[in-house]
C-alpha cells in the first residue's frame, strides 16, 4: 500500500480526463459526437496495448470471459460517451461535467434495481441529495429562455447530459458483475474496440474529414484518455478505492477554472451550490462503501474513460 503515490496516480488521471473532455469540446463543433467517439477510442487502443504489454496482462486482456457481457457493458458505455460529448458541445463545460457526477448516484439505483443490493439509508439520503443538486443545477436553464434556439441546445443537452449518466450507471452495473469473472485489463481494452466499433455505426449521421487542427485535438482526446485509464488502474493498485476515489471531485475544480479560462464561461451561484450537493452526495456514498467495507476498487479500475 502506497498511499501518496497513489493519490498522485488519481489526480494525473484526473487532469488527463478533464483534459480530454476539454478537447472533445473543441472538437465536436466541427465534428460530430460518434466521430468523436471512435477517434477518441482508436487512439486510446494503442495506448492501452503498450500498458499491456508493459506490466504483463497482454494475453489476459485479450481473452474475455464473458463476451456477451463485454458487449452490453461496451455498447451502454459507449451511448454514454457519445451522449456526454454531445453535452459537452451543447451546454457550459462545467455544467456538462457536474450533470455526470450523477452517474454513480444513479449507478446505486440500477445496482439495487438488478443486482438485488439493498442500499442502506445513508445511501438513499445521498441518493436524493445528489438528485436535488441536479434538479438546482437544471432549474435556471428550464425557465426565462425566451432565444427558441438557445432554448432547444440547452434542453438537448440537458437530456443528452442525463442520459449519458443514465448509460454509464447501467455500464457500471455490468462492470460490477464483469469484475468477478474478467481482469480488469480485459474490460478496459474490449471496451475501447467495442465503443471503436459502435462509433463506425455513426458515420451515416454527418461524418466529415476533420482539419489537422481538429485531427491532432482528437488523436491527443485518445491517446490521453488511455494514459488517464493506465494512471486510474495504477492509483488503485497502491490504494483502497475509499481513500482514493474522492479525489476524482476535484475533476469538478478542473472544469470550472478550465470554463472560465478557456471557455470564457462564468460560474453561476446556482451551478455551484448543485455541483456541491451532488459532490457531497458521491463522498458520502463512497464512506459507507468503506464503512460497510465493499471494495469497489475493481470496478472503480474499469470505469468509462469520461470518469
Amino acid at each position: 500500500m502506497r498511499p501518496y503515490y497513489a493519490i498522485s496516480l488519481k489526480l494525473l488521471s484526473t487532469v488527463a480526463f478533464i483534459t480530454m473532455a476539454a478537447l472533445i469540446k473543441v472538437s465536436v463543433r466541427e465534428v460530430p459526437p460518434g466521430e468523436a467517439v471512435f477517434f477518441r477510442s482508436l487512439f486510446a487502443i494503442p495506448v492501452i496495448m503498450a500498458w499491456l504489454a508493459h506490466t504483463g496482462q497482454l494475453r489476459c486482456g485479450l481473452r474475455p470471459n464473458s463476451p456477451m457481457a463485454q458487449v452490453w457493458r461496451g455498447v451502454l458505455g459507449t451511448v454514454g460517451m457519445g451522449l456526454g460529448f454531445a453535452a459537452l458541445g451543447l451546454l457550459p463545460f462545467s455544467e456538462a461535467k457536474a450533470i455526470g457526477y450523477s452517474g454513480p448516484l444513479l449507478t446505486v439505483v440500477f445496482s439495487a434495481m438488478f443486482l438485488g443490493e439493498r442500499p442502506g439509508a445513508y445511501r438513499l439520503a445521498s441518493v436524493i441529495l445528489g438528485f436535488v443538486g441536479v434538479l438546482v443545477i437544471l432549474a435556471p436553464q428550464m425557465v426565462g429562455l425566451d432565444d427558441v434556439a438557445a432554448s432547444w441546445r440547452t434542453l438537448v443537452g440537458i437530456a443528452a447530459a442525463l442520459g449519458s449518466a443514465t448509460a454509464g450507471a447501467l455500464s457500471q452495473v455490468f462492470v460490477r458483475e464483469l469484475v468477478k469473472t474478467e481482469q480488469t485489463a480485459a474490460i478496459v481494452f474490449w471496451f475501447s474496440v467495442t465503443s471503436c466499433l459502435m462509433a463506425l455505426f455513426s458515420m451515416p449521421f454527418g461524418w466529415v474529414v476533420p482539419d489537422l487542427r481538429v485531427a491532432g485535438y482528437l488523436a491527443l482526446a485518445g491517446i490521453l484518455g488511455g494514459l488517464g485509464q493506465m494512471l486510474l488502474t495504477g492509483a488503485y493498485r497502491f490504494a483502497d478505492a475509499a481513500i482514493v476515489a474522492p479525489f476524482g471531485y476535484i475533476s469538478m475544480v478542473l472544469a470550472i477554472v478550465i470554463g472560465y479560462f478557456v471557455f470564457g464561461e462564468v460560474p453561476t451561484a446556482t451551478m455551484l451550490s448543485g455541483a456541491g450537493l451532488i459532490i457531497l452526495a458521491g463522498l458520502v456514498i463512497i464512506w459507507r462503501e468503506h464503512r460497510a467495507g465493499i471494495n469497489r476498487s475493481e470496478q472503480r479500475k474499469a470505469m468509462a474513460p469520461m470518469e
